[in-house]
């Protein structure tokens, strides 16, 4: 695929932006992140596996021992974040682009010191947007960095369009699948998908609802082979987490699993999962969250 920035840069100039507008490669260096934040696009291929509720609860993990976290809920129209925190946000991501609306309007304050925006099903017409509305849009999404060190998007299932352009946007990637052969076998499109539009993916495996320590080894080892074979990909094991009934009755009470049920074998699965992310850090991040926003609102 073109590169993302490539593309960019023409588009910029096509437009004849003002120059104020543009955001050349170097004044990319110039703009560094202090805090060094990383944009974690998770997702799954397939729905019913699981990955908003692991999302929410890996953000109160990771807050637990110490980051500041952003949740942006990209599984458009759904809004299935705001109903396990048991709340709801008056305002989503597009919203923003109205002159009297700023970020602080549209960020809902979560437990344990999370936030949160809601994409809502506008984020469906990024690729209608004018330049001036992209160009505003960015401009108020930039405050993120003042305060998060890392941001979870959770995505929408499948492969289509809208999932794929913040896979691609993102550093890095947490694929959650289950031992279902049907979730094995979306998970492994997903992989395929984002292949075609770039050879340098930063993947990691979280296999869900596993039962006992071989289930979840054999799960992983098989995925990883085939992407490899077959794709040349190859796919990290960040963890996995343990079929759990208590993760049912948070639901229930529309309290996370890491609140509810703190000492259940899943809770502890996640907590080990984000010490990973947070100390067993290898992956290579090469973008900063605004390269991530121009990747995703102006490569439409």
């Amino acid at each position: 695929m073109e590169d993302q920035a490539a593309k960019l840069r023409q588009m910029i100039e096509y437009r004849n932006l003002s120059v104020e507008h543009k955001l050349t490669d170097h004044q990319m260096q110039e703009k560094k992140i202090a805090r060094n934040l990383r944009i974690i696009a998770i997702t799954s291929g397939k729905g019913g596996v699981g990955k908003t509720n692991f999302t929410v609860n890996l953000a109160i993990a990771l807050s637990q021992a110490g980051a500041n976290v952003l949740i942006i809920d990209a599984d458009l129209g759904l809004a299935n974040v705001e109903v396990l925190l048991g709340c709801s946000s008056a305002y989503t991501m597009m919203n923003l682009l109205n002159d009297n609306v700023s970020l602080a309007d549209v960020i809902l304050q979560g437990p344990e010191g999370i936030r949160y925006i809601s994409g809502g099903s506008g984020l469906e017409q990024l690729a209608d947007l004018s330049i001036n509305d992209r160009t505003l849009l960015i401009n108020k999404l930039y405050e993120c960095e003042e305060f998060a060190d890392i941001i979870l998007v959770d995505t929408g299932a499948g492969v289509g369009r809208n999932v794929l352009d913040f896979l691609i946007a993102a550093d890095e990637i947490i694929l959650l699948t289950t031992p279902e052969p049907t979730a094995l076998t979306d998970a492994y499109a997903v992989v395929k998908a984002c292949r075609n539009y770039s050879e340098t993916l930063h993947i990691k495996l979280v296999v869900n609802r596993i039962y006992d320590e071989d289930e979840g080894r054999e799960v992983s080892v098989k995925l990883i082979a085939t992407t490899k074979q077959f794709l040349g990909i190859s796919i990290a094991t960040l963890g996995v987490v343990y079929d759990d009934h208590n993760m049912v009755n948070a639901i229930k009470k529309q309290v996370p699993l890491l609140l509810s049920y703190s000492n259940t074998i899943a809770a502890k699965c996640i907590r080990t999962i984000a010490k990973s992310i947070l100390q067993g850090r290898s992956t290579k991040i090469k973008r900063n969250w605004r390269d991530f926003l121009h990747r995703l609102i102006f490569s439409r």
